[in-house]
């Protein structure tokens, strides 16, 4: 296998064994077998379009498949041959509909035609494909490695664009890219030039799916407000949510209601809290519980309910916990309770039935609590306070210390660079990362708090939209406010993020804790130039040259 779409790749470099993450050589293999049928089913779809046909099934098909071969997503060699099944399926269903619409012989290339022999290993024949794919990109590592970002970016910028479907926001233009996308990976006739401008056009276009999503969370939920959130457990039956789908999130808790259960937030759900209509219409929504995706293995184990994936974060399951482990839409592992989830539905019978059959919490934990909600309109709702006492010299200058959690010891540096910013300065946050330094009591300036959660990874937008509302404020570039960006990443939505901070032009962005893979030299070079993208190296070196 060959895999180094995550931070944690094996010696910085890829993984060739096995995945770092649990995953498979065979689900591997079948998730590059997808990824190539998707990109024939990508040039039937644009030329549909070309031709006036909706593509809206195809469209929603296609960000859930990228979806599922996200890190820690799907470890189901099954479900990746029933999605293998469903491209092609999709794109003979297309082919159909044109030849009956336009009445003339359409052409279509090779990969257009390609059909997997489902009676041969299909294991196999991903493993060829991945080998030709790597053959053919050799003659230039450079366009290789803008291949790969680009990849990476449109799977993170699809799960954003499922996400947001699932709120009924749809934007036709990032369908069409991702069709785009995806069938131009195939070409060998883009300059390197040309690879870059489709890398930053990942970026606009994850702008747009973070927009849609934005709307579609507060458009459902309301705006999220500064919200106190339990961290310690509540005497009674208990149910645990991980991942990032407020969608599912809020379905169980309007399954729960008067169910005498208690539902926990994990991971990136943390900001649920923060929304009006979780909170406040469910009083249920009780508290947090655990920290970031790579402790779940503690985590659940130690947890006395039931525990539903919604997304990504899925680790390899402990035999401990598996029995009361469910998951829905594109998550799964091998024997894992799946939940399906027809019009957007899902029954969560079955862990409601788990919830009372367990013990729950036998008694109330000791208190502790940490804040959440510092979204948009929460922290330009005091813009005037902010802006007047950053005039007065009484706030220094903002960090966004943010992005993905992971294992490696080396993250410790995002808990010691928040531990040392100075106090007369401002850290927001969001996105897992958080956990690392979450419950630190930073204290306030004037009444703004000092540590600002903004939300999960996707509410990068809101972060945007707070820079620059700040900068307009000021009437300087977003670049000229004392405003730094420590970012940590890990999977594919943070390569998305990145794009769509490069795509607005971001500067001295500071990445860690390790420097994508797949990134070339010569690539990096060239964000290095244009951007001044910088690894991070110490947090007293880094605080130095930020406030320097």
């Amino acid at each position: 296998m060959f895999c180094e779409q995550c931070e944690q790749t094996a010696s910085g470099q890829g993984c060739h064994q096995w995945g770092a993450c649990g995953k498979s050589p065979e689900v591997n293999a079948l998730q590059d077998l997808l990824i190539y049928c998707l990109r024939g089913l990508s040039q039937v779809a644009l030329k549909a379009r070309e031709l006036g046909q909706t593509t809206h099934d195809v469209d929603v098909f296609t960000c859930e498949a990228l979806f599922a071969t996200m890190t820690n997503v799907n470890f189901s060699t099954k479900s990746f041959i029933e999605y293998i099944h469903q491209a092609i399926a999709h794109r003979e269903t297309l082919k159909a509909q044109l030849q009956h619409a336009t009445n003339i012989s359409l052409e279509w290339s090779d990969l257009a035609n390609f059909t997997p022999d489902f009676n041969e290993d299909l294991v196999q024949q991903g493993k060829d494909i991945e080998y030709a794919f790597i053959s053919k990109s050799a003659s230039n590592v450079d366009i290789f490695s803008l291949k790969l970002t680009v990849t990476y970016g449109i799977k993170g910028m699809a799960s954003y664009a499922f996400h947001a479907q699932e709120l009924g926001q749809e934007d036709e233009r990032v369908y069409a890219f991702c069709h785009e996308a995806l069938a131009a990976i195939h070409r060998q006739d883009l300059s390197l030039n040309d690879w870059v401008n489709m890398a930053l056009k990942v970026g606009e276009m994850n702008f747009r799916a973070m927009e849609l999503l934005d709307a579609g969370n507060t458009g459902t939920y309301g705006h999220p407000t500064p919200t106190p959130v339990p961290l310690s457990a509540k005497k009674g039956k208990a149910i645990l949510v991980s991942g990032h789908d407020l969608k599912q999130l809020g379905e169980l808790l309007k399954q729960t209601e008067n169910a005498g259960i208690f539902v926990y937030t994990h991971g990136e759900l943390l900001p649920a809290h923060g929304y009006p209509n979780l909170k406040q219409k469910y009083p249920h929504l009780y508290g947090h519980y655990g920290t970031a995706w790579q402790n779940q293995t503690k985590d659940f184990a130690k947890f006395p309910g039931p525990i539903v994936i919604t997304t990504n974060c899925l680790m390899p399951p402990h035999e401990s916990y598996s029995n009361k482990l469910f998951s829905v839409g594109p998550v799964g592992w091998p024997g894992l309770t799946h939940l399906p989830s027809p019009n957007l539905k899902t029954d969560f019978t079955p862990v409601i039935q788990k919830a009372l059959e367990m013990p729950g919490f036998a008694e109330d934990g000791e208190f502790r609590q940490v804040t959440t909600g510092f979204a948009r309109n929460a922290v330009l709702s005091v813009a005037g306070d902010v802006i007047e006492a950053v005039k007065q010299g009484n706030i220094r200058h903002f960090f966004l210390v943010g992005g993905c959690d992971g294992a490696k010891p080396d993250r410790n540096y995002y808990t010691e660079f928040v531990e040392k910013v100075p106090k007369d300065c401002v850290v927001l946050t969001l996105a897992c990362g958080k956990f690392r330094f979450f419950d630190k009591e930073l204290g306030d300036i004037d009444g703004i708090p000092r540590l600002m959660d903004v939300g999960q990874c996707n509410d990068a937008y809101s972060a945007i939209q707070i820079a620059l509302a700040l900068a307009n404020a000021f009437d300087v570039d977003v670049n000229k406010l004392p405003l730094s960006m420590i970012l940590s990443w890990y999977e594919q939505k943070a390569v998305a993020v990145l794009l769509t901070l490069l795509y607005l032009g971001i500067q001295d962005i500071r990445l860690g804790p390790t420097l994508p893979a797949f990134i070339s030299p010569n690539v990096f070079k060239l964000l290095s130039e244009n951007y001044n993208l910088k690894p991070i190296t110490t947090p007293d070196e880094d605080l130095a040259a930020c406030l320097g």
